[in-house]
């Protein structure tokens, strides 16, 4: 059985602030807010200045380009403590984690622009995230070439195209934009534009039931002009993706990390609603009555199965090919949880003034991120006849 190993003797590299001391102000703060952001569907740059002032921007960033080079359990302590105050903020954060932490076994990234990138993120707080979704193509994991094109010119490249879901973008610093080139054989790959890069404009074109403080809105690129350096080794279209594992193993885990985060903020205000609740005709709390004590217990063993499953699959111990399977579960018995308290709320779990309804729609958010639920669960049933043929 392979397995990969995503953790490190020490766990945190010296020099960084005491997580249990810091985490829980950090989770009420952001939470203290979160319904004000998702109502205006505003983008929480506090919350980013926050984690900042606390160091965690650069948490996963290597230690010889002056990051933290924290481990996946220190990474999925920080995401679980943030998420559970403000989902879409974790969300930013996961992406910047992911970039950080595998930027040594990123392939086509030359030495000097991880060191850019690494430097901006320890100095400045500067974040990264991936835009490669388009509205023709979708989403790229499905395949297909990007209609978004790099011609390259004598002053560098020239990047034109339509990308949407661009998370976070009013705080990053950092473009990581999939094009092709304008050959007749076009080659396919990704581009590094700073923000500051002239030629790019947002559509604000986010308005979603769940997440809606990501900020994720369209951005167009009109001839904007990309250094000669900055294209991350474009290949040759159905060249086989290399793909670190270490990545893979992060983004389940710290992916649905976010969402079963969120299904316990929805499961804490179930029980806090619970205990308050005394009906006139029953005479006594709702959480004295065993079918709601039977419900919570069950929303609890879920909960249990994502903790057992998250620990397990960031501290090695589950094989690399489950990783997807990991992030499936979890994300699953998240929204099942939550299916669970609204039903037994009723009204108060709908009613926009209490977080349960709002915990739903942004657990919701968890199903449409890669790898989705007929990817995961057909590459597991393919992977259990090939080895029924080999046995």
């Amino acid at each position: 059985m392979s397995q990969l190993s995503v953790t490190r003797p020490g766990g945190i590299a010296p020099g960084l602030a005491n997580l249990d001391a810091i985490l829980p102000d950090l989770t009420s703060r952001f939470a203290a807010t979160a319904d004000a952001h998702d109502r205006a569907s505003s983008f929480p740059f506090e919350n980013f200045a926050a984690l900042r002032e606390a160091g965690l921007l650069a948490l996963t960033a290597p230690s010889d380009l002056g990051g933290h080079d924290a481990d996946l359990p220190t990474a999925l302590k920080v995401i679980r403590a943030v998420a559970r105050g403000e989902p879409a903020t974790a969300l930013v954060l996961v992406m910047q984690y992911l970039f950080l932490g595998s930027l040594d076994g990123r392939s086509g990234w030359p030495a000097h622009l991880k060191a850019l990138v690494a430097e901006e993120a320890v100095r400045n707080g500067g974040l990264i995230n991936a835009l490669r979704v388009e509205p023709d193509l979708g989403t790229p994991a499905r395949g297909g070439l990007p209609a978004t094109v790099a011609r390259r010119t004598p002053d560098g490249w020239r990047l034109s195209g339509h990308k949407i879901y661009a998370t976070g973008w009013p705080a990053l610093t950092w473009f990581v934009v999939w094009a092709r080139t304008d050959d007749p054989e076009p080659l396919v790959g990704s581009w590094l534009v700073h923000r500051d890069t002239p030629g790019w404009r947002i559509q604000e074109t986010w308005d979603h039931t769940g997440l809606r403080a990501s900020a994720s809105h369209d951005v167009i690129f009109e001839d904007a002009i990309v250094p000669l350096d900055r294209a991350l080794s474009p290949q040759a279209p159905g060249a086989p993706p290399q793909i670190d594992p270490k990545f893979v193993v992060w983004s389940s885990v710290l992916t649905a990390a976010i969402y079963d985060s969120v299904a316990r903020a929805g499961r804490d205000w179930l029980v806090g609603w619970l205990n308050d609740r005394k009906p006139a005709n029953l005479g006594a709390h709702l959480s004295t009555l065993p079918r709601f004590q039977e419900l919570v217990g069950t929303i609890d063993a879920l909960l249990l199965q994502n903790r057992v499953l998250l620990d397990a699959a960031a501290e090695g111990r589950l094989p690399l090919s489950e990783a997807a399977l990991v992030k499936h579960l979890v994300t699953e018995n998240a929204i099942a949880a939550l299916e669970k308290a609204i039903a037994a709320s009723g009204n108060p779990g709908l009613s926009r003034h209490n977080p349960l309804q709002r915990h739903y729609r942004d657990v919701l958010c968890g199903r449409i991120h890669t790898p989705q639920a007929d990817v995961v669960l057909s590459a597991a049933g393919k992977s259990a006849f090939a080895a029924a043929r080999r046995d």
